[in-house]
């Protein structure tokens, strides 16, 4: 076990297994494992455990704020809660289990409702508090999306539902882009290959900074006609592992295996000749001999040379870059929003191909986030100007 970051009386503990697996726990204030919620998160994924053991600490603190337990919390103290953490105003007394905490927004409050429906339904399974694990274990009609995503669609007749989500989802339809000229200027500032190939690998691939960090040399099948026989062109498979070192994820976890040595299934992506060139300048000048986990970013300087880079690192080297050309802090995952947009309006539109192009789960996240005309689009400033009449 490692230490663990402190959240109040009760913390979540990172626990590292001996396969190289990353789990998390809760620990009670005199440092023994909180059973109640490991048995929970023990059944969930590495991802979704370390966040939702997050999400976990602070309603464990605010049922002992409250003097509540498991068996006596309500669907209605359930609701309270909820609108408590969400809440602008905190009240006349403050918020004490979370004084220093900004409220949840939006997608943090569905993500804490799943987590909290899947908890109160696990311990029903279990005999403790079924009536509150009734109450929150519901289902609702399938809509038409609903059907669109689903494999079989048509014979769905019920799709789950959680009460305790916030009613009314909203997205942020203009997503944070790349600052005018970045993608062109960050490499001319970065002094290594790897950098370079980075930048690159992020702007014409649409990379999540976790897929990129999480790539192994085997992954890349960078000549045309490769032996996986999934995509003629140069390409990548993107496949979730779960003892990566560097602790990178995937968060869209397609099947994939390892035959004869070729990687098949994943995620596939398309590599352009830039990424190409960038990836050969990379591995013939820089990258380490003494590598041997075959992971494809690694660090070059210090005491960790040859170990692999992680998600942090990355982001370091895009904020330092972006304060030397004077930008505003470059974010990972603006390459990734300026990729889509620059896709979809490259394709007229057509959100199918901006979904496969930038490995997005659906079609439909994909135009109700990005598929909005832009207000210095040369048609749309036309189409005003002639309106008003100029």
């Amino acid at each position: 076990m490692r230490q663990g970051l402190v959240i109040g009386d009760i913390r979540v503990q990172e626990v590292i297994r001996g396969d190289g697996r990353v789990e998390y726990t809760v620990l009670e204030p005199d440092g023994a494992i909180h059973k109640v919620p490991d048995a929970y998160l023990r059944s969930l994924t590495a991802g979704t455990s370390r966040t939702y053991a997050y999400l976990l600490v602070d309603h464990l603190r605010w049922l002992v704020m409250e003097c509540l337990d498991f068996p006596t919390i309500t669907f209605a103290d359930l609701e309270r809660y909820m609108g408590a953490v969400g809440a602008e105003y905190p009240g006349p007394f403050g918020q004490p289990w979370r004084s220093d905490k900004k409220p949840y927004r939006q997608s943090t409050l569905e993500v804490a409702a799943a987590c909290l429906k899947g908890f109160y339904v696990h311990l029903a399974n279990r005999g403790v508090n079924t009536e509150l694990g009734e109450a929150l274990d519901r289902n609702r009609l399938p809509t038409t999306a609903d059907r669109r995503r689903a494999f079989l669609g048509h014979t769905l007749t019920s799709m789950p539902a959680n009460p305790i989500a916030p009613n009314g989802k909203v997205r942020r339809r203009h997503p944070k882009m790349l600052p005018e000229g970045a993608k062109q200027s960050l490499p001319g500032t970065l002094r290594w290959a790897r950098d370079r190939m980075i930048v690159s690998w992020l702007g014409d691939g649409g990379f999540r900074v976790g897929e990129l960090c999480g790539l192994h040399l085997v992954d890349l099948h960078l000549r045309k006609n490769a032996d996986c026989g999934e995509c003629r062109e140069p390409h990548v498979h993107i496949c979730h592992r779960e003892t990566n070192t560097n602790r990178s994820r995937v968060k869209v976890k397609d099947a994939w295996e390892v035959n004869n040595g070729i990687v098949r299934g994943g995620t596939v992506r398309r590599a352009s000749p830039g990424m190409i060139h960038t990836h050969f300048d990379y591995m013939t000048t820089q990258y380490p001999r003494q590598a041997r986990h075959g992971m494809l970013l690694v660090q070059l300087q210090g005491p960790k040379a040859g170990d692999p880079l992680a998600t942090a690192a990355v982001r370091s080297m895009l904020k330092h870059a972006g304060i030397r050309l004077k930008f505003d802090k470059v974010l990972p995952k603006e390459f990734r929003h300026t990729f889509t947009s620059e896709v979809l309006d490259a394709a007229k539109g057509n959100a199918m191909i901006a979904k496969e192009a930038g490995g997005w789960r659906s079609a439909a996240m994909v135009d109700e986030v990005y598929g909005h005309v832009d207000v210095h689009d040369p048609v749309f400033a036309a189409a005003l100007e002639r309106t008003w009449g100029l």
